[in-house]
Protein backbone atom coordinates (compact mmCIF):
# COMPACT_ATOMS: atom_id res chain seq x y z
CA UNK A 1 0.00 0.00 0.00
CA UNK A 2 2.71 1.97 0.55
CA UNK A 3 4.75 1.54 -2.05
CA UNK A 4 1.44 2.44 -4.36
CA UNK A 5 1.04 5.50 -2.45
CA UNK A 6 5.01 6.86 -3.56
CA UNK A 7 4.02 5.79 -6.63
CA UNK A 8 1.29 7.87 -7.16
CA UNK A 9 2.97 10.87 -5.09
CA UNK A 10 6.20 10.66 -7.84
CA UNK A 11 3.86 10.05 -10.47
CA UNK A 12 2.20 13.63 -8.80
CA UNK A 13 5.42 15.31 -9.26
CA UNK A 14 6.98 13.88 -12.56
CA UNK A 15 3.91 15.26 -14.40
CA UNK A 16 3.08 18.93 -13.29
CA UNK A 17 1.54 19.70 -16.39
CA UNK A 18 -1.67 17.49 -15.64
CA UNK A 19 -2.85 19.37 -12.35
CA UNK A 20 -1.41 22.58 -14.20
CA UNK A 21 -3.59 21.81 -17.21
CA UNK A 22 -6.98 21.25 -15.00
CA UNK A 23 -5.97 24.81 -13.41
CA UNK A 24 -6.09 26.62 -16.18
CA UNK A 25 -8.97 25.02 -17.53
CA UNK A 26 -11.94 27.47 -16.05
CA UNK A 27 -15.39 25.98 -15.23
CA UNK A 28 -17.28 29.22 -16.78
CA UNK A 29 -16.50 32.70 -18.39
CA UNK A 30 -17.57 35.86 -18.98
CA UNK A 31 -16.86 37.74 -21.87
CA UNK A 32 -17.08 40.40 -23.83
CA UNK A 33 -16.75 40.59 -28.21
CA UNK A 34 -12.96 41.70 -28.07
CA UNK A 35 -12.16 39.70 -24.56
CA UNK A 36 -13.56 36.38 -26.73
CA UNK A 37 -11.16 37.44 -29.86
CA UNK A 38 -7.93 37.80 -27.54
CA UNK A 39 -9.13 34.43 -25.52
CA UNK A 40 -9.23 32.44 -29.10
CA UNK A 41 -6.30 34.31 -30.34
CA UNK A 42 -4.16 33.23 -26.90
CA UNK A 43 -5.55 29.63 -26.97
CA UNK A 44 -6.27 28.90 -30.63
CA UNK A 45 -5.12 25.29 -31.58
CA UNK A 46 -4.27 26.72 -35.45
CA UNK A 47 -2.40 30.36 -33.98
CA UNK A 48 -0.19 27.50 -31.54
CA UNK A 49 0.61 25.54 -34.80
CA UNK A 50 0.85 28.87 -37.39
CA UNK A 51 3.49 29.60 -34.48
CA UNK A 52 5.67 26.88 -34.71
CA UNK A 53 5.66 26.95 -38.73
CA UNK A 54 7.55 30.18 -37.63
CA UNK A 55 9.32 29.07 -35.25
CA UNK A 56 10.70 26.53 -37.71
CA UNK A 57 11.00 29.04 -40.81
CA UNK A 58 13.62 30.88 -38.08
CA UNK A 59 15.52 27.58 -37.60
CA UNK A 60 15.43 26.89 -41.09
CA UNK A 61 16.96 30.30 -41.92
CA UNK A 62 20.13 29.63 -39.95
CA UNK A 63 20.61 26.15 -40.94
CA UNK A 64 21.09 27.37 -44.24
CA UNK A 65 23.36 30.01 -43.49
CA UNK A 66 25.63 27.64 -41.52
CA UNK A 67 25.42 25.23 -43.89
CA UNK A 68 27.84 27.27 -46.31
CA UNK A 69 30.24 28.50 -42.93
CA UNK A 70 33.51 26.38 -42.42
CA UNK A 71 32.97 22.59 -40.51
CA UNK A 72 35.20 21.60 -38.86
CA UNK A 73 35.01 17.45 -38.21
CA UNK A 74 37.56 15.28 -35.75
CA UNK A 75 38.23 11.51 -36.86
CA UNK A 76 40.06 8.89 -34.93
CA UNK A 77 40.88 5.27 -35.86
CA UNK A 78 42.35 2.28 -35.03
CA UNK A 79 43.44 -0.80 -36.70
CA UNK A 80 45.05 -3.68 -35.18
CA UNK A 81 46.16 -6.60 -38.41
CA UNK A 82 45.03 -9.63 -36.80
CA UNK A 83 47.13 -11.57 -39.85
CA UNK A 84 49.11 -9.29 -42.17
CA UNK A 85 49.20 -9.33 -45.69
CA UNK A 86 52.06 -11.64 -47.43
CA UNK A 87 53.95 -10.75 -50.77
CA UNK A 88 55.55 -12.56 -52.94
CA UNK A 89 58.81 -10.54 -54.13
CA UNK A 90 61.76 -12.24 -56.51
CA UNK A 91 64.27 -13.82 -54.77
CA UNK A 92 66.94 -12.63 -57.61
CA UNK A 93 66.88 -9.28 -55.78
CA UNK A 94 68.74 -10.64 -52.91
CA UNK A 95 71.19 -12.64 -54.76
CA UNK A 96 68.57 -15.73 -54.86
CA UNK A 97 67.95 -17.85 -57.92
CA UNK A 98 65.92 -16.90 -60.90
CA UNK A 99 62.87 -18.12 -61.13
CA UNK A 100 61.93 -18.22 -57.38
CA UNK A 101 60.20 -15.89 -54.84
CA UNK A 102 60.65 -15.23 -51.53
CA UNK A 103 57.03 -14.69 -49.02
CA UNK A 104 57.81 -11.05 -47.28
CA UNK A 105 55.32 -9.78 -44.37
CA UNK A 106 54.77 -5.50 -44.95
CA UNK A 107 53.10 -3.32 -42.13
CA UNK A 108 52.47 -3.65 -38.28
CA UNK A 109 50.08 -5.05 -36.10
CA UNK A 110 48.66 -2.03 -35.19
CA UNK A 111 47.45 1.25 -37.25
CA UNK A 112 46.12 4.58 -36.18
CA UNK A 113 45.40 7.97 -36.83
CA UNK A 114 43.57 10.99 -35.27
CA UNK A 115 43.08 14.56 -36.99
CA UNK A 116 40.73 17.33 -37.64
CA UNK A 117 38.78 18.59 -40.86
CA UNK A 118 38.17 22.05 -41.91
CA UNK A 119 36.14 22.47 -44.90
CA UNK A 120 34.45 26.19 -45.87
CA UNK A 121 32.62 27.33 -48.87
CA UNK A 122 34.24 30.50 -50.79
CA UNK A 123 31.63 30.85 -53.56
CA UNK A 124 28.60 29.21 -54.19
CA UNK A 125 25.93 31.06 -56.20
CA UNK A 126 22.98 28.77 -54.77
CA UNK A 127 24.01 28.85 -51.20
CA UNK A 128 23.47 32.48 -51.14
CA UNK A 129 20.13 32.51 -53.11
CA UNK A 130 19.10 29.87 -51.00
CA UNK A 131 19.95 32.48 -47.72
CA UNK A 132 17.66 34.32 -49.56
CA UNK A 133 14.61 31.81 -50.11
CA UNK A 134 15.20 30.97 -46.62
CA UNK A 135 14.82 34.60 -45.00
CA UNK A 136 11.57 34.79 -47.94
CA UNK A 137 10.08 31.35 -46.67
CA UNK A 138 10.48 32.90 -43.68
CA UNK A 139 8.01 35.85 -43.80
CA UNK A 140 5.44 34.06 -45.76
CA UNK A 141 5.13 31.81 -42.46
CA UNK A 142 4.70 35.29 -40.16
CA UNK A 143 1.78 36.11 -43.27
CA UNK A 144 0.55 32.77 -42.71
CA UNK A 145 0.55 33.25 -38.73
CA UNK A 146 -1.44 36.80 -39.54
CA UNK A 147 -4.14 35.29 -41.61
CA UNK A 148 -4.46 32.50 -39.26
CA UNK A 149 -5.08 35.02 -36.39
CA UNK A 150 -7.51 36.69 -38.83
CA UNK A 151 -9.37 33.47 -39.24
CA UNK A 152 -9.42 33.23 -36.11
CA UNK A 153 -10.88 36.50 -35.47
CA UNK A 154 -13.45 36.66 -38.14
CA UNK A 155 -14.69 32.89 -37.14
CA UNK A 156 -15.45 34.08 -33.13
CA UNK A 157 -17.09 37.48 -34.03
CA UNK A 158 -19.09 35.85 -36.04
CA UNK A 159 -20.03 32.95 -33.87
CA UNK A 160 -20.15 35.50 -31.09
CA UNK A 161 -23.34 37.01 -33.64
CA UNK A 162 -24.90 34.17 -34.26
CA UNK A 163 -25.28 33.14 -30.30
CA UNK A 164 -26.41 36.91 -29.74
CA UNK A 165 -28.89 36.82 -32.55
CA UNK A 166 -30.50 33.43 -31.75
CA UNK A 167 -30.79 34.56 -28.23
CA UNK A 168 -32.91 37.51 -29.42
CA UNK A 169 -34.72 35.08 -31.38
CA UNK A 170 -35.45 32.87 -28.44
CA UNK A 171 -36.82 35.02 -26.56
CA UNK A 172 -39.13 36.44 -29.16
CA UNK A 173 -40.47 33.10 -29.27
CA UNK A 174 -41.01 32.78 -25.53
CA UNK A 175 -42.93 36.21 -25.12
CA UNK A 176 -44.99 35.03 -28.01
CA UNK A 177 -45.63 31.69 -26.94
CA UNK A 178 -46.24 32.95 -22.83
CA UNK A 179 -48.97 35.53 -24.66
CA UNK A 180 -50.62 32.67 -26.66
CA UNK A 181 -50.86 30.53 -23.97
CA UNK A 182 -52.38 33.45 -21.90
CA UNK A 183 -54.84 33.72 -25.34
CA UNK A 184 -55.21 30.61 -24.80
CA UNK A 185 -56.71 30.01 -21.36
CA UNK A 186 -58.97 32.92 -21.88
CA UNK A 187 -60.83 31.46 -25.36
CA UNK A 188 -61.35 28.44 -23.23
CA UNK A 189 -62.59 30.42 -20.70
CA UNK A 190 -64.91 31.80 -23.33
CA UNK A 191 -65.51 28.77 -24.49
CA UNK A 192 -67.37 27.48 -21.26
CA UNK A 193 -69.38 30.66 -21.41
CA UNK A 194 -70.74 29.84 -25.03
CA UNK A 195 -68.64 33.00 -25.97
CA UNK A 196 -66.63 31.65 -28.69
CA UNK A 197 -66.29 28.04 -30.47
CA UNK A 198 -64.23 25.37 -29.27
CA UNK A 199 -62.54 25.33 -32.99
CA UNK A 200 -60.62 28.44 -32.20
CA UNK A 201 -59.24 27.11 -29.19
CA UNK A 202 -58.49 24.34 -30.98
CA UNK A 203 -56.51 26.09 -33.62
CA UNK A 204 -54.84 28.16 -30.96
CA UNK A 205 -53.67 24.99 -29.30
CA UNK A 206 -52.58 23.68 -32.51
CA UNK A 207 -50.83 27.59 -32.98
CA UNK A 208 -48.95 26.59 -29.45
CA UNK A 209 -47.52 23.45 -30.34
CA UNK A 210 -45.77 25.05 -33.55
CA UNK A 211 -44.43 27.25 -31.29
CA UNK A 212 -42.98 24.76 -28.92
CA UNK A 213 -41.52 23.09 -31.18
CA UNK A 214 -39.82 26.21 -33.09
CA UNK A 215 -38.98 27.10 -29.54
CA UNK A 216 -37.09 23.79 -28.96
CA UNK A 217 -35.38 24.12 -32.37
CA UNK A 218 -34.04 26.90 -32.01
CA UNK A 219 -32.60 26.28 -28.27
CA UNK A 220 -30.98 23.24 -29.74
CA UNK A 221 -29.61 25.48 -32.11
CA UNK A 222 -28.57 28.02 -29.60
CA UNK A 223 -27.04 24.79 -28.32
CA UNK A 224 -24.85 24.29 -31.24
CA UNK A 225 -23.61 28.09 -31.77
CA UNK A 226 -22.73 27.63 -27.64
CA UNK A 227 -20.49 24.75 -28.27
CA UNK A 228 -19.07 25.80 -31.95
CA UNK A 229 -17.81 29.06 -28.85
CA UNK A 230 -16.09 26.57 -26.91
CA UNK A 231 -14.35 24.95 -29.48
CA UNK A 232 -13.54 27.94 -30.79
CA UNK A 233 -11.66 29.25 -27.65
CA UNK A 234 -10.55 25.77 -26.60
CA UNK A 235 -12.90 25.84 -23.70
CA UNK A 236 -13.74 22.26 -22.08
CA UNK A 237 -17.46 20.62 -23.39
CA UNK A 238 -19.73 22.13 -20.66
CA UNK A 239 -18.14 25.46 -19.69
CA UNK A 240 -20.50 27.94 -19.05
CA UNK A 241 -20.19 30.92 -21.07
CA UNK A 242 -21.92 34.09 -20.61
CA UNK A 243 -21.41 37.16 -23.10
CA UNK A 244 -21.42 40.65 -21.80
CA UNK A 245 -21.99 42.15 -24.82
CA UNK A 246 -25.43 43.04 -26.64
CA UNK A 247 -26.90 42.74 -30.15
CA UNK A 248 -27.91 46.64 -29.23
CA UNK A 249 -24.86 47.73 -28.37
CA UNK A 250 -22.61 45.99 -31.22
CA UNK A 251 -25.11 47.48 -34.01
CA UNK A 252 -25.49 51.04 -32.56
CA UNK A 253 -21.57 51.07 -32.59
CA UNK A 254 -21.88 49.90 -37.00
CA UNK A 255 -21.20 53.51 -38.17
CA UNK A 256 -21.74 52.22 -42.29
CA UNK A 257 -20.95 55.63 -43.40
CA UNK A 258 -17.03 55.28 -41.84
CA UNK A 259 -16.58 51.70 -43.06
CA UNK A 260 -17.57 52.36 -47.02
CA UNK A 261 -15.10 56.01 -46.26
CA UNK A 262 -12.07 53.68 -46.10
CA UNK A 263 -10.13 53.00 -48.88
CA UNK A 264 -8.92 49.43 -49.76
CA UNK A 265 -5.52 48.96 -50.49
CA UNK A 266 -4.52 45.77 -52.33
CA UNK A 267 -0.98 45.46 -50.81
CA UNK A 268 -2.66 45.31 -47.09
CA UNK A 269 -4.55 42.39 -47.66
CA UNK A 270 -3.04 39.37 -46.73
CA UNK A 271 -4.37 36.98 -49.98
CA UNK A 272 -2.22 39.53 -52.09
CA UNK A 273 0.37 39.27 -49.73
CA UNK A 274 1.35 35.60 -49.54
CA UNK A 275 0.97 35.95 -53.68
CA UNK A 276 3.14 38.73 -53.53
CA UNK A 277 5.93 36.67 -51.65
CA UNK A 278 5.15 33.57 -53.84
CA UNK A 279 5.97 35.05 -56.82
CA UNK A 280 9.15 36.21 -54.86
CA UNK A 281 9.82 32.72 -53.99
CA UNK A 282 9.23 31.81 -57.86
CA UNK A 283 11.76 34.68 -58.59
CA UNK A 284 14.35 32.82 -56.26
CA UNK A 285 13.59 29.66 -57.85
CA UNK A 286 14.84 30.83 -61.26
CA UNK A 287 17.95 32.39 -59.99
CA UNK A 288 18.88 29.28 -58.01
CA UNK A 289 18.72 27.04 -60.84
CA UNK A 290 20.44 29.46 -63.22
CA UNK A 291 22.85 29.87 -60.26
CA UNK A 292 23.11 25.95 -60.72
CA UNK A 293 25.52 26.65 -64.05
CA UNK A 294 28.17 28.46 -62.08
CA UNK A 295 31.23 27.52 -60.56
CA UNK A 296 31.41 27.01 -56.84
CA UNK A 297 34.91 27.11 -54.68
CA UNK A 298 35.72 25.63 -51.94
CA UNK A 299 38.78 25.30 -49.30
CA UNK A 300 39.61 22.07 -47.05
CA UNK A 301 42.91 21.58 -44.45
CA UNK A 302 43.29 18.58 -43.05
CA UNK A 303 45.72 17.59 -40.38
CA UNK A 304 45.67 13.83 -39.19
CA UNK A 305 48.58 12.11 -36.99
CA UNK A 306 49.15 8.36 -37.95
CA UNK A 307 50.69 6.09 -35.81
CA UNK A 308 52.17 2.14 -36.66
CA UNK A 309 54.21 0.01 -34.49
CA UNK A 310 53.55 -3.85 -33.32
CA UNK A 311 52.46 -2.90 -29.53
CA UNK A 312 49.76 0.11 -29.00
CA UNK A 313 52.39 1.58 -26.21
CA UNK A 314 55.48 1.79 -28.62
CA UNK A 315 53.77 3.20 -31.41
CA UNK A 316 55.96 5.69 -33.97
CA UNK A 317 53.38 8.87 -34.64
CA UNK A 318 53.81 10.86 -37.92
CA UNK A 319 52.40 14.22 -38.95
CA UNK A 320 50.41 14.84 -41.59
CA UNK A 321 48.85 18.05 -43.31
CA UNK A 322 47.04 19.34 -46.64
CA UNK A 323 45.51 22.59 -46.98
CA UNK A 324 43.61 22.88 -50.76
CA UNK A 325 40.65 24.63 -52.90
CA UNK A 326 38.75 22.58 -54.77
CA UNK A 327 36.72 24.19 -57.82
CA UNK A 328 33.45 22.67 -59.56
CA UNK A 329 32.58 23.81 -62.86
CA UNK A 330 29.44 22.61 -64.67
CA UNK A 331 30.27 21.41 -67.79
CA UNK A 332 27.66 19.31 -69.75
CA UNK A 333 24.57 17.97 -68.44
CA UNK A 334 22.48 16.45 -71.09
CA UNK A 335 19.73 19.29 -70.91
CA UNK A 336 19.16 18.59 -67.08
CA UNK A 337 20.07 22.41 -65.97
CA UNK A 338 18.73 24.29 -68.91
CA UNK A 339 15.08 21.65 -68.35
CA UNK A 340 15.58 22.90 -64.83
CA UNK A 341 15.80 26.37 -65.62
CA UNK A 342 12.61 26.46 -68.46
CA UNK A 343 10.81 24.53 -65.17
CA UNK A 344 11.36 27.42 -62.89
CA UNK A 345 10.73 30.13 -65.56
CA UNK A 346 7.38 28.69 -66.47
CA UNK A 347 6.64 28.31 -62.24
CA UNK A 348 7.15 32.15 -62.38
CA UNK A 349 4.85 32.62 -64.85
CA UNK A 350 2.37 30.23 -63.23
CA UNK A 351 2.60 32.96 -59.84
CA UNK A 352 2.70 35.54 -62.29
CA UNK A 353 -0.39 34.77 -63.66
CA UNK A 354 -2.03 33.52 -60.32
CA UNK A 355 -1.21 36.99 -58.66
CA UNK A 356 -2.92 39.02 -61.95
CA UNK A 357 -5.83 36.96 -61.17
CA UNK A 358 -6.26 37.04 -57.39
CA UNK A 359 -5.76 40.39 -57.70
CA UNK A 360 -8.54 41.37 -60.37
CA UNK A 361 -10.53 38.94 -58.08
CA UNK A 362 -9.91 40.64 -54.73
CA UNK A 363 -10.60 44.41 -56.52
CA UNK A 364 -14.23 42.95 -57.72
CA UNK A 365 -14.68 41.50 -54.28
CA UNK A 366 -14.28 44.56 -52.55
CA UNK A 367 -17.15 46.09 -54.42
CA UNK A 368 -19.25 43.51 -54.25
CA UNK A 369 -18.63 43.31 -50.09
CA UNK A 370 -19.41 47.24 -50.42
CA UNK A 371 -22.57 46.51 -52.48
CA UNK A 372 -23.49 43.44 -49.72
CA UNK A 373 -23.00 46.07 -47.01
CA UNK A 374 -25.20 49.14 -48.13
CA UNK A 375 -27.69 46.46 -49.29
CA UNK A 376 -27.74 44.67 -46.20
CA UNK A 377 -27.97 48.11 -43.72
CA UNK A 378 -30.86 49.31 -46.03
CA UNK A 379 -32.72 45.66 -45.89
CA UNK A 380 -32.05 45.91 -41.93
CA UNK A 381 -33.77 49.08 -41.40
CA UNK A 382 -36.52 48.12 -43.58
CA UNK A 383 -37.57 44.91 -41.55
CA UNK A 384 -36.77 47.12 -38.33
CA UNK A 385 -39.95 49.04 -39.76
CA UNK A 386 -42.15 46.43 -40.71
CA UNK A 387 -41.39 44.25 -37.72
CA UNK A 388 -42.87 47.44 -35.54
CA UNK A 389 -45.87 47.16 -37.84
CA UNK A 390 -46.21 43.88 -37.14
CA UNK A 391 -46.22 43.98 -33.37
CA UNK A 392 -48.75 46.84 -33.42
CA UNK A 393 -50.80 44.69 -36.11
CA UNK A 394 -50.60 41.96 -33.79
CA UNK A 395 -51.78 43.53 -30.52
CA UNK A 396 -54.92 45.06 -32.26
CA UNK A 397 -55.66 41.63 -33.37
CA UNK A 398 -55.53 39.99 -30.00
CA UNK A 399 -57.45 42.94 -28.81
CA UNK A 400 -59.94 42.84 -30.96
CA UNK A 401 -59.98 38.95 -30.95
CA UNK A 402 -60.40 38.98 -26.98
CA UNK A 403 -63.53 40.97 -27.31
CA UNK A 404 -64.97 38.68 -30.04
CA UNK A 405 -64.21 40.98 -32.86
CA UNK A 406 -62.22 38.83 -34.74
CA UNK A 407 -61.66 35.29 -35.32
CA UNK A 408 -58.81 32.67 -34.32
CA UNK A 409 -58.22 32.36 -37.77
CA UNK A 410 -57.84 36.20 -38.09
CA UNK A 411 -55.54 35.90 -34.95
CA UNK A 412 -53.65 33.34 -36.42
CA UNK A 413 -52.97 35.12 -39.42
CA UNK A 414 -51.62 38.45 -37.83
CA UNK A 415 -49.79 35.98 -35.04
CA UNK A 416 -47.66 34.18 -38.21
CA UNK A 417 -47.46 37.50 -39.68
CA UNK A 418 -45.67 38.79 -36.79
CA UNK A 419 -43.40 35.76 -36.38
CA UNK A 420 -42.52 35.84 -39.88
CA UNK A 421 -41.42 39.87 -39.60
CA UNK A 422 -39.78 39.01 -36.54
CA UNK A 423 -37.70 36.30 -38.33
CA UNK A 424 -36.42 38.33 -41.37
CA UNK A 425 -35.93 41.20 -38.93
CA UNK A 426 -32.99 38.97 -37.46
CA UNK A 427 -32.20 37.36 -40.85
CA UNK A 428 -31.61 40.76 -42.03
CA UNK A 429 -29.49 42.01 -38.98
CA UNK A 430 -27.52 38.93 -38.78
CA UNK A 431 -26.96 39.61 -42.71
CA UNK A 432 -25.83 42.96 -41.93
CA UNK A 433 -23.07 41.70 -38.65
CA UNK A 434 -21.96 39.09 -41.72
CA UNK A 435 -21.32 41.45 -44.34
CA UNK A 436 -19.80 44.07 -42.29
CA UNK A 437 -17.12 41.05 -41.03
CA UNK A 438 -16.74 40.28 -44.53
CA UNK A 439 -15.61 44.01 -45.41
CA UNK A 440 -13.11 44.63 -42.51
CA UNK A 441 -11.58 41.52 -42.95
CA UNK A 442 -11.29 42.39 -46.45
CA UNK A 443 -9.60 45.27 -45.67
CA UNK A 444 -7.62 43.48 -43.03
CA UNK A 445 -9.68 45.68 -40.04
CA UNK A 446 -10.31 43.00 -37.77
Amino acid sequence: MKKNVLILLLLGLLIPGTRVMAQETPSSVTLTLQQAVDYALKHSRDIESAKYDVDISEKTVWETIASGLPHVNGSASLDDNLKLMTTLIPAEMFGGPAGTYIPVTFGSKYNSSYGATATTSIFNATYLIGIQTAKLASKISETQLKRTELDVKQNVMSTYYMILVSKELLKVLNANLANMNEILESTKASVRVGMAEATDADQMASNISFLENSVLAMGRTLEYDYNLMRLQLGLAPGTEFVMTDSIESIVSSINVDQLLASEFRLENNLDYQLLENSVKMSELGLKSAKASTLPSLSGSVYYLQTGQGNKLGSMEWYPYSVAGLQLSVPIFGFGERNSKIQKARLSLMKSQNEKESVSETLTISEKQVRFNLINTTEQFKSQKNNIEIAGRILLSVQNKFKQGMVSSLDLTQANDNYLSAQSAYFTALQNLLMSKLAYDKLLNQL
